[in-house]
């Protein structure tokens, strides 16, 4: 008598041996269904403004908070507590108006930063959770979240095409990834300009530098779009700032002296990055940032806003970023390139 092997490799050599057979057996069906993880339930609750509110964490201890409105997410703290995203001291809460501050996406088009109401109608939308988010590989809902934002009759009126917009976001120990899809839901071709807006939490204005930008060209939103090179080996902040630079690399390091911590952007399929910081005088003229706010604040924007992006019908877009932390210190003045902008592997 021979006696039938029930462990995990032999279940996985049936199924592959039905698929060879083109065949679908309702025995092995069924045991798929029971091997395959059950997602866990989402914590979702309802805040104090009564905005529906997604907690993820993750083993480690960090945890980031996802809004369904915007799709925003407006808090991201570390292992340790330690809050990375900024959000202003002013900001409204209210639904109707973008919130200032957090990771939001600015999408169908992507105007001057300091213009909020501008940039895109997402940031003023109720997203919904998406059930569906094939072809991205499953996620555990403990970490990951998938939203999705279909077009309504406001975006048939002002762009004129229709569109399905998908954000998974995820946590992982140090990391906060994004992955944004456009699909092209219309019958003729559409193109949009988009960016991930993302306001970092650093210890003074002053005290921070970004690198990886050298030598590139941007436009000076402060002097009517005009394009220049940069100059410096690295961006530091004296006042008001606001650049769109242009064809950036897929890695970017953002460093806090002060606070000895380096944010590590990495990005694909968004050319551009947008560096932001309104200064003294422009802080006071936001009503809903806090004087003092510019202080510790930086936005480092993954963004596609020089060349539109061309979808035929039905068509998709994918892009990606990664927000990460390392320590850092200064070495004659930078960072160590090979540690950082060269010593991750690139996103996919």
């Amino acid at each position: 008598m021979v006696m039938m092997k029930t462990d995990t490799s032999f279940l996985v050599w049936l199924v592959q041996l039905d698929w060879r057979k083109g065949k679908v057996n309702p025995f092995m069906s069924s045991i798929r269904a029971k091997l395959k993880p059950r997602p866990m339930p989402l914590n979702v609750f309802q805040d104090i403004d009564g905005l529906p509110r997604i907690i993820l964490t993750e083993p480690t201890g960090s945890s980031a908070e996802v809004l369904l409105y915007g799709g925003q997410v407006v808090s991201w703290k570390n292992e340790r507590k330690e809050e990375l995203l900024f959000m202003s001291s002013k900001a409204n809460w209210k639904q109707s108006k973008a919130i200032r501050g957090g990771i939001s996406v600015c999408f169908p088009q992507f105007e001057n930063i300091i213009a909020q109401e501008q940039q895109g109608s997402v940031r003023n939308r109720l997203w919904s959770l998406d059930r569906d988010p094939s072809p991205l590989p499953p996620s555990d809902n403990q970490s990951s979240v998938d939203l999705i934002l279909k077009s309504a009759g406001f975006d048939l009126r002002t762009r004129a095409y229709s569109f399905e917009f998908r954000l998974r976001i995820s946590l992982s120990a140090g990391k906060l990834i994004l992955i944004p899809r456009v699909r092209n839901t219309d019958n003729k071709a559409v193109s949009f300009t988009l960016s991930i807006s993302n306001y970092l939490s650093v210890s003074d204005i002053s005290e921070v530098r970004v690198e990886g930008l050298e030598t590139l060209d941007y436009f000076d939103n402060l002097m009517n779009r005009s394009r220049f090179t940069e100059q410096a080996d690295a961006i530091t902040f004296d006042d008001q700032m606001d650049r769109v630079y242009l064809h950036t690399p897929k890695k970017i390091a953002i460093i806090d002296h002060e606070k000895k911590r380096t944010f590590v952007l990495q990005k694909n399929a968004m050319p551009d990055a947008v560096v932001w910081n309104p200064g003294c005088k422009k802080a006071k003229a936001l009503p809903d940032l806090g004087d003092d706010d510019y202080k510790f604040m930086i936005c480092v924007d993954s963004a596609a806003i020089e060349t539109p992006i061309v979808l035929k019908p039905f068509e998709e877009w994918k892009g990606y970023q990664e927000l990460s932390t390392v320590s850092s210190s200064y070495c004659s003045g930078q960072l160590d390139p090979s540690k950082v902008l060269y010593g991750f592997h690139s996103p996919p």
